[in-house]
């Protein structure tokens, strides 16, 4: 097995040796040293522009709409984010370290083949995100057009107007490479800052201050009442971000250094998601005290400003603020995923184009329907897929492997992780029995916290089988 360090350039040579490997293409090999840019302030402003947007206020708001007390969902959104820095930043060390991607990564513990399947599973997911994220920021692009282009309203259709030239610019950008999206998040998280900032002081003052909106009660009086919101709302947070806990390395194969994405997450995630949440979460309890009740979307409170030059500028950012996180978090990512797939046929920029499509078929508008179907349905139902999933990658990394895997095998065909026929049987097994053990709580009502903690059940369950599994099969090995 390679001990060889991935920033030694031979070793990126080696892949490239693979080349006519049908698990080769420049998109899917270990990122050189020359394209490694992305320093604390890339990551910082990454997920400033993932968290400024209009999901985590959706997100936040919801726990509002659904009984909460503002410091109850502050300190949920501060202890989800806690919780899944810890993968985030785990999984990121493997992107910096060999310069891989995550679908590539994948075919350590899951076979050549097999990563196809965790892969597409983290890429649907991302499609359902882009069609929502893009569904949003159709809309902020609607208000906009109505306040600026006399007759819009009288226009048929002009909400699908307004989406697919919403989704357009997304695909623009991202065809363009990574480094565009780089330069555009620099670009827009100090802006997104100073817009959030604006439509806090905004609620405050017609709230008449920080008194009336913190005196807002919880409508749970006693912990027994709490806890059947408040557990699946913290995994409904931790599910928020499980999709990037898993392809973290898609970025951070681009860092100059370890230090550098260790930093700049353990910055950027709790800061700018609190940060965030609490400006949603204190603006929705405004609205409660403003209008007579809550309204969790951020774009229907910008509608409601006095000045149309103010409604012009917050449905700009909004819309903004949809684009750096769709392109980061809903895009890119996929895009690989899919190139995974079929690496001699689709390539990255294929890839997205495929994540577009994707994403407007699975309906987004329905998703959006109201808070409990977006917090308790898809949130936390996806969370039961990918818990497992991060389990198994990090058991595979650190505990089977210890840190150490050979880069130049990942594009060999019959090489040590075709397991013989590209699928490694124990993964999915392990796989399986997480997302059953989190499912069970579905299907059955006395045991219904399995499934409001699906993330953590199926995490600890996939985690553990994997390891027995795994180190089973070294013992029977070693016994011959």
């Amino acid at each position: 097995m390679s001990k060889k360090s991935p920033f030694d350039e031979t070793m990126v040579e080696l892949t490239r040796d693979c080349s006519d490997s049908p698990l080769y293409n420049e998109d899917l090999a270990p990122t050189c040293i020359k394209n490694r840019t992305w320093t604390i302030y890339s990551y910082i402003a990454l997920w400033m522009g993932m968290s400024f947007c209009v999901p985590t206020y959706l997100m936040a708001a919801g726990f509002i709409a659904a009984g909460m007390s503002w410091s109850q969902a502050t300190f949920t959104v501060l202890l989800g984010n806690a919780i899944i820095l810890i993968p985030m930043l785990l999984n990121g060390r493997i992107g910096v370290r060999y310069g891989l991607s995550f679908p590539v990564f994948c075919r350590a513990p899951f076979g050549t083949k097999g990563a196809n399947i965790p892969a597409l599973a983290r890429a649907l997911v991302a499609c359902g995100w882009f069609g929502i994220q893009t569904w949003i920021g159709g809309a902020a692009l609607n208000a906009l057009f109505a306040l600026v282009i006399p007759g819009w309203d009288s226009i048929s259709f002009n909400i699908w107007i307004s989406f697919f030239f919403f989704w357009f610019l997304n695909i623009f950008i991202v065809y363009r490479g990574m480094d565009a999206v780089k330069k555009f998040e620099h670009l827009t998280a100090p802006l997104l800052l100073v817009f959030a900032v604006g439509l806090f002081v905004w609620a405050v003052t017609h709230a008449g201050g920080f008194g009336p909106i913190m005196s807002q009660p919880s409508k749970f009086h006693s912990l027994g009442e709490f806890l059947p919101v408040f557990i699946p709302s913290l995994t409904g947070c931790i599910g928020f971000w499980a999709t990037l806990s898993l392809n973290i390395p898609d970025f951070t194969r681009f860092a100059k250094s370890q230090k550098d994405q260790i930093i700049g997450q353990s910055i950027g995630l709790p800061f700018s998601m609190t940060c965030f949440a609490l400006i949603a979460i204190l603006t929705a309890s405004a609205t409660v005290i403003i209008f007579g009740k809550a309204i969790w979307d951020p774009v229907e409170i910008v509608k409601q400003f006095d000045s149309p030059l103010l409604v012009i500028i917050g449905t700009l950012c909004v819309t903004l603020a949809t684009l750096t996180t769709n392109i980061a978090a809903n895009v890119v990512s996929p895009a690989y995923d899919f190139a995974h797939i079929a690496p001699k046929i689709i390539d990255f920029k294929r890839g997205a184009l495929i994540t577009g499509i994707i994403g407007i078929a699975m309906m987004p508008w329905k998703l959006l329907s109201d808070f409990g179907s977006y917090i308790f349905g898809w949130l936390v139902g996806y969370s039961a897929l990918l818990g497992p999933i991060c389990a198994i990658m990090l058991a595979d990394y650190f505990i089977i492997r210890n840190r150490e895997i050979d880069l130049d095998q990942m594009f060999v065909e019959d090489g040590i992780y075709s397991y013989g026929n590209g699928y490694n049987v124990k993964a999915f097994i392990a796989m399986g029995a997480g997302i059953l053990m989190g499912l069970i709580g579905l299907v059955v009502p006395s045991l219904s916290f399995l499934y409001n903690y699906a993330w953590f059940v199926g995490f600890f369950t996939s985690g553990v089988s994997y390891v027995a599994l795994m180190k089973q099969e070294r013992r029977v090995a070693e016994a011959y």
